[in-house]
């Protein structure tokens, strides 16, 4: 029996999906966008030098194949990149009709989004009235703050220092079908914020709307700061998915990141938390410590929470080099007859206009398995690949190209 693991590298597109026109940011279509190629153009043109210098520099993901990957989904080569694959590696185009989180890794763990989710409007308030009443309701308090679109930071920047006035929550959205509550943690209490998080979530999985986000920070004005005790209330696949697969046939399935909040823990043994570099640790650990036939699911946000949504460059590179110097003492840990699979669940370009994510073909890179390309595959087929692997009965559409 061997292991897998799958991790996602939260927002790293490479540009190419067939329906980007249909997909927006600020009103204007995500044609074009590739968050790849863009940052990797910055950084050859000196435009990403904070904290960075030079070309992108991605030595080991190079060689597992993105620069191939990059080549196969958008027909462009990168400054950089574009050392002989050693590893498999394709492009996975998405069919969901979204561009967030869970419809990306529900059709990566091999279920297509069945429905068409809750997208919130552009005026002010965004939310219905019965919502915000449930939401104050449920808060203690008159009212809320915010009820509009707005990043994260922003809205931080906007009603943080009257969110410690008044205590009302600060509510807000995205492009995605998202509702997230912001508090903070020792003014409005942690403990306090979930229960409301959880206790209003109900209601908007009944709209479709597929994830509740609670937003802890701390600090004071012109100081504000999120922290890493954010926690997803998502939907629950109406289906089974790949860490239903493996763990009915038995075996361990270990989520690392927010994996266990996006599948509402469903099919998922144990979880294990923290910021990216916490996570790598914990990956290092259970490369070492993971039993045979196990599932670790992974993924790593602060590409996209840090980086991709504030539009930063020169973030977002130093990133991915962090993670490229990592992946190379993680991958000499593999046992033999192990397999990684490395890809994203949608694209962030941090060039492009807006500050949502962008529409994307994904990279799809396998170590463990031989070398070659996989071509252009599909996101259900990497479920069906690890199932595959793993020697359990995969149920979705996809279909394994290992």
């Amino acid at each position: 029996m061997t292991r897998a693991f799958l991790v996602v590298l939260d927002s790293v597109g490479i540009g190419g999906a067939p329906d980007a026109a249909s997909f927006f940011n600020d009103v204007r279509p995500d044609t074009g966008a590739n968050t790849l190629l863009h940052i990797a153009e910055a950084c050859a043109s000196g435009h990403a030098e904070t904290g960075r210098s030079g070309p992108l520099t991605l030595p080991n993901l190079d060689r597992l194949g993105l620069g191939a990957a990059l080549a196969c989904a958008s027909g462009q080569g990168a400054p950089g990149l574009g050392a002989p694959p050693e590893g498999r590696w394709g492009a996975a185009t998405e069919i969901s009709p979204g561009k967030d989180t869970p419809s990306g890794h529900w059709e990566l763990a091999g279920l297509p989004v069945p429905w068409d989710w809750h997208y919130f409007p552009l005026e002010v308030p965004a939310f219905p009235a019965e919502v915000i009443a449930r939401v104050s309701e449920l808060a203690g308090t008159d009212g809320i703050l915010g009820a509009c679109h707005g990043s994260g930071t922003v809205m931080l920047d906007r009603f943080g220092a009257e969110h410690l006035r008044t205590v009302r929550p600060i509510c807000y959205t995205s492009a995605d079908s998202v509702f997230q509550i912001a508090a903070h943690e020792e003014s409005f209490g942690l403990e306090r914020l979930l229960a409301l998080c959880e206790g209003i979530a109900p209601m908007l999985h009944e709209m479709r709307v597929g994830r509740v986000i609670a937003r802890p920070f701390v600090g004071q004005e012109g100081a504000f700061r999120r922290t890493a005790n954010r926690r997803d209330y998502a939907i629950a696949p109406p289906m089974p998915v790949l860490t239903d697969w493996v763990q009915r046939a038995g075996q361990p399935v270990i989520g690392v990141g927010k994996i266990g909040d996006i599948f509402s823990m469903r099919g998922i043994d144990r979880v294990l938390k923290g910021e990216d570099a916490v996570l790598m640790d914990h990956l290092d650990t259970l490369a070492d410590t993971a039993p045979e036939g196990a599932l670790v699911f992974a993924n790593l946000v602060e590409f996209d929470s840090l980086w991709g949504h504030r539009r930063d460059v020169a973030g977002y590179a130093r990133a991915l080099e962090w993670f490229d110097a990592r992946l190379g003492t993680f991958l000499p840990r593999l046992r033999p007859g192990d397999l990684l699979c490395l890809t994203a669940d949608h694209g962030n370009d941090p060039t492009w206009h807006g500050t949502d994510h962008t529409r994307e073909r994904v990279p799809v890179l396998v170590a463990g398995c031989g070398t070659g390309p996989v071509g252009h595959v599909a996101f259900a087929d990497v479920a069906a690949s690890v199932a595959a692997h793993l020697g359990v009965t995969a149920t979705g559409p996809g279909r394994s190209f290992l």
